[in-house]
């Protein structure tokens, strides 16, 4: 099979199409032909070797050459010992390994909704279980106000939706031309840049922050809260010296997918993919989304 991987630490150049044995699901997990795979900015983070530091937050050391991704959709062709509830021609969504290629196997799984394409279903699957866990880590409740620095991305995007299907006011900080889009999801929506503190204070008491976008805003998020335990960061592996905390362990994947397929199926989540990249321009798709200023998601086609 075809898959994408890097044989170095580096830039999105380091990133190579090859010729690969296939994975096969081993007990517990399902293989599938992989449709589309998410890209995340913990995939170019990790390409990057930003987790080989032992005095990191978060030390997650891996042997080269490796491939990438973990996000994907597709049908099943494989199904592992012991699993149950799904077949093999059946179209899933969800977590696994090296996905950015012709087959991968994954660990956590749904049935994608219906009306729901290979494309959109490949954007959900980790933003979505990111969302769910950084609302829950940050307390936040119904009559309570979120801040959301970064909030037009993907896991920004699900978030805005999840908090207002909850009960909870959202304040977001995105680029000017991402404005209407926040507030098309339900946000109260201001700039970032020079005097955003100060914008942000006037749309209403903050309760709690998320730091989406890693653009070194810690500092005045905690400021805003009054509490660095209120801060938690998705991107800033160096938050934890302001006292902030540092989300970078996966939840529970699989009650997060099956809720996010429920959400969809409500009506209730939509994440738009702004672009979608064949499987041989994964360095392009890696370079935009470093690039940032994303309006949902940005995906792989296979």
């Amino acid at each position: 099979m075809k898959r994408v991987s890097f044989a170095v630490f580096g830039g999105p150049d380091v990133l190579r199409l090859e010729d690969a044995e296939e994975p096969h699901a081993g007990p517990g997990q399902i293989r599938v032909a992989v449709r589309a795979a998410g890209v995340n900015p913990v995939d170019w983070r990790i390409r990057e070797g930003q987790f080989q530091n032992e005095r990191r937050t978060v030390h997650r050391p891996i042997e080269l050459p490796a491939g990438i991704g973990q996000d994907a959709s597709g049908v099943v062709d494989e199904v592992g010992a012991g699993v149950e509830g799904v077949e093999t021609g059946d179209r899933v969504f969800g977590r696994g390994s090296n996905t950015y290629a012709e087959f991968a196997v994954l660990g956590a799984w749904a049935r994608m909704p219906e009306g729901l394409t290979f494309e959109e279903a490949a954007g959900y699957p980790s933003v979505v279980e990111t969302a769910l866990r950084v609302i829950r880590e940050a307390g936040v409740r119904s009559g309570q106000t979120l801040l959301v620095s970064g909030a037009s991305g993907g896991v920004g995007s699900a978030v805005l939706q999840i908090a207002r299907d909850r009960g909870i006011t959202v304040i977001g900080t995105a680029g000017a031309a991402n404005q209407d889009y926040l507030r098309g999801l339900g946000a109260l929506a201001t700039t970032y840049g020079e005097g955003w503190v100060e914008r942000v204070r006037q749309l209403g008491r903050v309760d709690a922050a998320l730091d989406l976008a890693g653009s070194g805003v810690i500092r005045e998020l905690v400021e805003l809260t009054g509490d660095p335990q209120k801060v938690i960061s998705i991107a800033d592996l160096d938050a934890p010296e302001f006292g902030a905390r540092y989300s970078g362990v996966s939840g529970d994947k699989a009650a997060a997918l099956a809720e996010a397929a429920g959400l969809i199926s409500r009506g209730k989540l939509r994440i738009p993919v702004e672009k979608a990249y064949p499987l041989a321009e994964a360095a392009a798709a890696h370079a935009d989304s470093q690039a940032g200023h994303t309006r949902g998601r940005r995906v792989i086609v296979v």
